[in-house]
C-alpha cells in the first residue's frame, strides 16, 4: 500500500450530492480529492431542489422503501444497503443538524433548509483536504489524461482513478446537461438515451378551460393508469393544471409507465376519480337526487362539492350529452378519461432516467474504462420523489469511492 506521504489521486467530476458523498469517502479513505465542477460553486440542483423544504430521505420500512426503484431495485440494493435511509440521517446529525419524520414519512433537516448543510458539508470537506476547481466542463480525455474547459482554454489532468458523478440532464441551467452521454458513448460505454422523470405531461385543454384553470390544484383525487402488463394503478393525491397539461406530485408518482406508453403508443389515456372517497353509488344518487329548478352545475357544487376546476374537468372532458347524461355524468365524475399526449421537456424535470447501462458496470466501473467509476443519476435508475433520489445519490457515491479504494490498494 502505499505510504500515506504519497496518497492515491482521485478526480470527482461532479459536485452534487453523490460527488460529493464520494468525495467525502475518498478523503477518509486517505486519497487525495479533486472536485471539478462546471458552475460556480457546488450543489446548485440541490441548493435549489431543497428550496421549499429539504427532503433528504425517507422514513418508511426498509423493505418498502427498496421497492421504490423498480426495475431497479436488485442492483441498488447492495448500495442502499451500505448506505441506506438511516445512515443518511446519521450523517446529517453528524454535521450538527438535526432531523424530524413529516407526516408522510418524509425526512427533513428541522429547519427544513438546505443551505446551511451545504456550508456544513463544504467545510467538513476542505477540512478533510479535498480541493475544490470551479468552472472546470469535462469534455472528455486526450488518450488517458482527463480535459477540462476553462475560462482561459484547455486543461489536462491526471488521476489515478476518476469518479463520474455529472447527474442526468433536467435542469441544465444547474449544470446536469446530459453532455457527458455522447462521450462515454465514443468510449464504448452501453448507455440508454436520457428521458424525462417525475415530469409532467402536455394535455390538449381548450382554450376556455386553459384561460380559466391553469394553475389550480386538484385537491384529493385518484388517478388510474395502466402498467407495463395492462393491470390498472391507482393513487390518490394531487397535482395542478398547467397552462398545457398536468403536473405535481401524484403526476410523478406515475411518470415512468406514463411515459412509457407515450413513447410505445404515441399517446395515453388516464382516468381520474374526483370523489375517491365517495363510493360509485353515493355519486350517483347524489347526481340523480331532484333538484328542482337549479342547474346541473349548481346541484353537483351543492351535493357533492364540486366547483372550479373539478367542474371545469367535467366540462372538458365529457361531451356535452354525457354531462346531461345523470347516469354517464355520475360515472364520468368517478372515472374521467383525460388523454396525455406528451411528456413535458426533460430540462423540466425534476431528474431523469437513462444513462451508464447496469450491463456496462463491474461495481461502479465502466468495463470499458478501467479506472472510471460512475455514481448517482448518470445510472439508469429512477425512483420518485419523497428523499428516494437523493439517498440513491449518496449511496452510489459512497459505492464508488469504495471501489475506488479497493481498486487502488494493492491486494
Amino acid at each position: 500500500m502505499q505510504s500515506s506521504l504519497t496518497p492515491f489521486r482521485v478526480a470527482v467530476i461532479g459536485g452534487g450530492p453523490a460527488g460529493l458523498m464520494a468525495a467525502q469517502t475518498l478523503a477518509q479513505g486517505g486519497a487525495q480529492v479533486d472536485v471539478y465542477d462546471a458552475m460556480a460553486s457546488v450543489g446548485r440542483k440541490f441548493l435549489l431542489a431543497g428550496r421549499s423544504g429539504m427532503n433528504i430521505t425517507h422514513a418508511e420500512a426498509y423493505e418498502d422503501f427498496v421497492t421504490r426503484y423498480g426495475d431497479s431495485a436488485q442492483a441498488l440494493r447492495p448500495q442502499l444497503d451500505a448506505f441506506g435511509p438511516q445512515a443518511v440521517r446519521d450523517w446529517v446529525h453528524g454535521l450538527g443538524l438535526e432531523t424530524f419524520v413529516g407526516t408522510s414519512g418524509r425526512v427533513f433537516p428541522t429547519d427544513m433548509k438546505v443551505a446551511p448543510l451545504l456550508r456544513a458539508w463544504v467545510h467538513r470537506l476542505r477540512e478533510s483536504g479535498v480541493q475544490f476547481h470551479m468552472r472546470h466542463r469535462w469534455t472528455g480525455w486526450q488518450d488517458d489524461v482527463l480535459r477540462f474547459a476553462v475560462e482561459d482554454g484547455e486543461r489536462l489532468v491526471r488521476a489515478d482513478a476518476v469518479i463520474l458523478a455529472l447527474g442526468g440532464a433536467s435542469w441544465a441551467r444547474l449544470g446536469s446537461d446530459g453532455a457527458w452521454l455522447p462521450l462515454l458513448a465514443a468510449r464504448g460505454v452501453e448507455v440508454a438515451p436520457l428521458v424525462p422523470a417525475n415530469c409532467g405531461f402536455d394535455v390538449d385543454w381548450s382554450e376556455h378551460f386553459s384561460s380559466r384553470h391553469a394553475g389550480e390544484p386538484l385537491m384529493t383525487v385518484a388517478l388510474i393508469a395502466r402498467d407495463a402488463q395492462g393491470k390498472e394503478m391507482r393513487k390518490q393525491g394531487q397535482f395542478v393544471v398547467t397552462q398545457g397539461g398536468i403536473e405535481g406530485s401524484l403526476i410523478y408518482a406515475l411518470s415512468a409507465p406514463l411515459r412509457d406508453q407515450i413513447a410505445a403508443e404515441g399517446s395515453t389515456t388516464i382516468w381520474l376519480d374526483l370523489m375517491p372517497d365517495w363510493s360509485e353509488q353515493r355519486v350517483l344518487d347524489e347526481v340523480l337526487r331532484p333538484r328542482g329548478a337549479r342547474s346541473m352545475s349548481s346541484h353537483l357544487q351543492s351535493r357533492l362539492g364540486i366547483k372550479g376546476v373539478k367542474a371545469g374537468l367535467l366540462r372538458e372532458c365529457l361531451s356535452k350529452e354525457q354531462f346531461g347524461d345523470e347516469v354517464q355524468l355520475a360515472r364520468g365524475i368517478k372515472r374521467l378519461p383525460l388523454r396525455l399526449q406528451r411528456a413535458r421537456p426533460i430540462d423540466e424535470a425534476i431528474s431523469s432516467a437513462g444513462g451508464v447501462c447496469w450491463s456496462a458496470l463491474d461495481g461502479t466501473m465502466l468495463k470499458a474504462a478501467p479506472g472510471v467509476f460512475v455514481a448517482g443519476e448518470m445510472i439508469d435508475w429512477e425512483a420518485p420523489t419523497g428523499g428516494y433520489l437523493l439517498t440513491a445519490c449518496f449511496a452510489g457515491g459512497v459505492a464508488a469511492a469504495r471501489d475506488v479504494l479497493a481498486w487502488l490498494t494493492p491486494k
